[in-house]
C-alpha cells in the first residue's frame, strides 16, 4: 500500500476504500447525505452476460474422453472439457427452448460467492484470459476492505427474468441479500451492475414495486440502497444480440457458431438483450396492480408514439436487420419442397429496432427458419405477457438517491447486419454478408462504404451502440455541468468544463469541446440543478471496451476520488473537482527517462525496494503525499 495511505487512519482507510471498490459516493447535502457511520456500507456487484461460472449438478458420462461432468464441477467456463468433450458440455449448457428446463442428461447450476465471478475458467493460461471482477476485488485487498463489506450475487444468466424467480427465486433473495446486508454491516448497500447486470437490477426494482406496499416502496429503497452505478449498461439493448440469434456468436470459444446459435437461442435470455424502440412502451403493471386490474394481465398493451411512426429507425442510426428471403412468388407447395433457401428469388426486408422486440422479424422468416417459432414463443410469454413488466421497454431514471451511469465511447461499433441464405442446412442457413459500423459522424460497412443513417457524433463502446449507452443522459436535469478531463495523471492544464448547459429531456447533449490528439479523456455530465433528493452523473471514457470497463485503473480512480471528496465535512459541491490529477497508488508512479528521475517529484520519490527489476518498480509515493488528497474537497 502506498505511503500516503498509511498516514490515513484506520477507519479512513476501511470507509475510503469500500466506496473506490463498490463505486460509492455520498452526497454532501443534506438531500443526499447517508447520516450515519459510511464504514457501515455494503457493496452489491451484480455481473453481466456469461459473467458466472455455472457448475455441474449431475453425473454424465462422456464416451471416447475420460474427462466427465461431476457435480460440482466447472461447466461454464471449463476449456479443457469444452475441448475434450463437447457433446457433453452442450448438454450440460443447453436449455428447453419453450420451457427453459435443463437437458434431460445434464444440469447446470450457477456458483455462489465472489469466487463465482472472478475467473470464469482459473488456470495458468486461460485464467488472464477468463478474468471479469478479479482486478476489482483486488483493490479491496490492497485497500484493506473487509470481506463481508462486499457481496456477489451471482445468477443465471441463461434465464429470463420470471425463470429466475420462478426457478431460483433469485429477487426473493436478491431482496433478502440487501435486508441482510443493513443488518450486517448497519448500513445501506451500493449497487455495481454491469452490463446486463442492469437489466436483472432493472427487473428487480419493478419486482419489488409488487412484492411492497405502494407506501413503504421508496423508503425500503431509500433504507437499503445508498447509490445505483450502472456500467456499460444496454439501455435499449445491443444488436449483437439480434446477431446471436440468427447467426451466433462464439465469443472466441473453440464452438461452431451453428452451435452457439443452438445455445444462444435456447437461452431466453438472449432476448433480453434485443434492441427495441424508446418510442414504445407497455402497460404500467404496478399501477394496474393497485387499481384491480391485475386480471387483465394477459391483454397487456404495447403502444408506441407517434413519433416512432414520424422518425426513421426508431431513432436508432439505421435498420438493424436487412435480410434476404425468397421471393413471395414462390408458392408454399415449392418452398416445402426445397431442401435450402437459395433457390427463390431474393427480396430484401429491412427491420428496425421496433420491429425486432415485437417479434415482426421473427414472424417475417417464420417460414424459412426453424428458431422463428421458439423465439416468438419466448418473446411473447417470456417479455411481452411478464407479470412485472415487459423489460423491452425503455426506462427512466431509477428513484434512487444517487446514480451513476458509466460506459466507454468512441469505439468502432456493429450497429446493422445484412443477412441472406447461406444454403446450408439449419443452424447454418444464415450468412452475414455485410456488417454495419458507427464511426465517429457516419456510418459505414464491413467493406468501407458510407451507408444512409441517423449517424451521431459519438459511438460506442465496440459492443452496445452509443444508442443504447447514452439514454441515461435522459436521467439529467435540465441544467448540465460538463467537464473533459485527460484520462491520465496531469496537472488540469488540459481540462475543458461548460457550465450550466441547457438539457432538453429526450435529447442527447454532447461536450462540444476540442480533444488533443492521442489523448484519452473522460467526459463528466453532472446534474448542476438535481432533483431535490437525487443526485445524477453520466461518466463517457474515451476508447473503453465494454467487456474491459470494469478492470479500468481509470474508473477506479475516479471512484475513489469522488469517494474522498464526498466525505469531507468542508466539501462544497456535490461532485469532486476534476482540475487536476496525480498519483494516487505506487502503481501511478513511474520512472521519466528524460529528465532521469521519477515522474511527479512532487507526490513520487525513487525508493529502492528488494526484488524491483526496472526503475519504474522503484519509484513510489512520498509519505507526505497524502496532503495532495485535500485538492478534490
Amino acid at each position: 500500500m502506498g505511503a500516503n495511505l498509511k498516514s490515513i487512519t484506520a477507519s479512513f482507510t476501511v470507509i475510503a476504500v469500500f466506496f473506490l471498490i463498490c463505486g460509492g459516493g455520498a452526497a454532501v447535502e443534506d438531500e443526499t447525505e447517508f447520516h450515519g457511520d459510511y464504514s457501515k456500507l455494503s457493496g452489491i456487484i451484480i455481473p453481466g452476460f456469461a459473467s458466472t461460472q455455472l457448475r455441474a449438478w449431475s453425473i454424465l458420462d462422456c464416451p471416447y474422453t475420460p474427462l466427465d461432468f461431476n457435480p460440482l464441477d466447472l461447466v461454464w467456463l471449463d476449456t479443457t472439457k469444452l475441448l475434450s468433450a463437447v457433446n457433453c458440455w452442450y448438454k450440460c449448457m443447453v436449455l428447453d427452448p419453450y420451457n427453459q428446463t435443463d437437458h434431460p442428461e445434464c444440469k447446470s447450476r450457477p456458483d455462489s460467492g465472489l469466487s463465482a465471478i472472478t475467473e470464469l475458467d482459473p488456470g495458468y493460461i486461460t485464467g488472464p484470459l477468463s478474468t471479469v471482477w478479479k482486478e476489482w476485488l483486488k483493490w479491496c485487498v490492497e485497500f484493506g476492505i473487509e470481506a463481508n463489506a462486499i457481496v456477489a450475487v451471482p445468477y443465471d444468466w441463461r434465464l429470463s427474468p420470471t425463470k429466475l424467480e420462478e426457478r431460483d427465486l433469485y429477487f426473493h433473495k436478491l431482496k433478502l441479500t440487501f435486508e441482510t446486508a443493513l443488518k450486517l454491516r448497519g448500513g445501506p448497500s451500493i449497487v455495481f451492475a454491469h452490463s446486463m447486470g442492469n437489466n436483472v437490477f432493472r427487473y428487480f426494482l419493478e419486482w419489488l414495486r409488487l412484492e411492497i406496499a405502494p407506501k413503504h416502496y421508496l423508503e425500503w429503497l431509500d433504507q437499503h440502497i445508498h447509490a445505483y452505478f450502472a456500467v456499460g449498461a444496454p439501455l435499449l439493448g445491443s444488436v449483437e444480440a439480434i446477431k446471436s440469434t440468427l447467426s451466433g456468436v462464439t465469443f472466441g470459444l473453440p464452438v461452431s457458431e451453428g452451435t452457439a446459435r443452438l445455445l444462444s437461442n435456447s437461452f431466453a435470455s438472449s432476448l433480453w438483450l434485443m434492441p427495441f424502440s424508446k418510442n414504445c412502451k407497455g402497460d404500467n403493471t404496478f399501477w394496474t396492480h393497485f387499481s384491480g386490474g391485475a386480471a387483465k394481465k394477459d391483454k397487456r398493451v404495447y403502444h408506441c408514439d407517434d413519433e416512432e411512426y414520424q422518425s426513421k429507425y426508431s431513432g436508432w442510426p439505421t435498420n438493424i436487420i436487412n435480410i434476404e428471403i425468397p421471393s413471395t412468388s414462390v408458392t408454399e407447395t415449392a418452398l416445402a419442397n426445397m431442401t435450402s433457401m437459395e433457390c427463390g428469388l431474393p427480396t430484401l426486408l429491412s427491420f428496425t429496432a421496433r420491429e425486432l422486440a415485437d417479434g415482426t422479424l421473427f414472424k417475417a422468416i417464420e417460414g424459412y427458419d426453424p428458431d422463428s417459432k421458439r423465439m416468438l414463443h419466448q418473446l411473447k410469454k417470456l417479455y411481452h405477457d411478464d407479470p412485472v413488466f415487459n423489460p423491452l421497454t425503455p426506462w427512466e431514471r431509477p428513484p434512487i438517491k444517487n446514480v451513476f451511469c458509466i460506459y466507454g465511447a468512441h469505439l468502432k461499433t456493429e450497429v446493422g447486419y445484412y443477412f441472406a441464405p447461406s444454403g446450408k442446412p439449419y443452424p447454418d442457413n444464415w450468412i452475414i454478408t455485410d456488417v454495419i459500423y458507427e464511426t465517429e459522424g457516419s456510418l459505414v460497412s464491413r467493406s468501407g462504404t458510407v451507408v444512409d443513417g441517423n449517424a451521431g457524433p459519438i459511438t460506442g463502446d465496440e459492443t452496445v451502440p452509443y444508442h443504447s449507452l447514452s439514454w441515461c443522459k435522459n436521467w439529467l436535469g435540465p441544467k448540465v455541468n460538463i467537464t473533459m478531463a485527460p484520462q491520465p495523471e496531469h496537472d488540469g492544464s488540459d481540462v475543458h468544463v461548460d457550465l450550466h448547459v441547457e438539457h432538453e429531456h429526450g435529447s442527447d447533449i454532447i461536450a462540444n469541446m476540442t480533444k488533443a490528439p492521442r489523448v484519452k479523456y473522460i467526459t463528466f455530465y453532472e446534474d448542476s440543478e438535481s432533483i431535490p433528493g437525487k443526485r445524477t452523473a453520466v461518466w463517457e471514457l474515451d476508447k473503453t471496451n465494454h467487456r474491459n470497463i470494469v478492470r479500468s485503473p481509470v474508473l477506479m480512480r475516479e471512484l475513489w476520488l469522488q469517494m474522498w471528496h464526498d466525505i469531507q465535512p468542508g466539501a462544497k459541491s456535490k461532485f469532486v473537482t476534476k482540475a487536476k490529477r496525480g498519483p494516487l497508488r505506487d502503481a501511478d508512479c513511474y520512472w521519466d527517462y528524460g529528465k532521469a528521475c521519477c515522474a511527479w517529484q512532487e507526490y513520487c520519490e525513487y525508493r529502492y525496494s528488494f526484488g524491483d527489476v526496472h526503475l519504474g518498480q522503484s519509484c513510489r509515493l512520498r509519505n507526505t503525499s497524502a496532503n495532495m488528497l485535500l485538492q478534490y474537497i
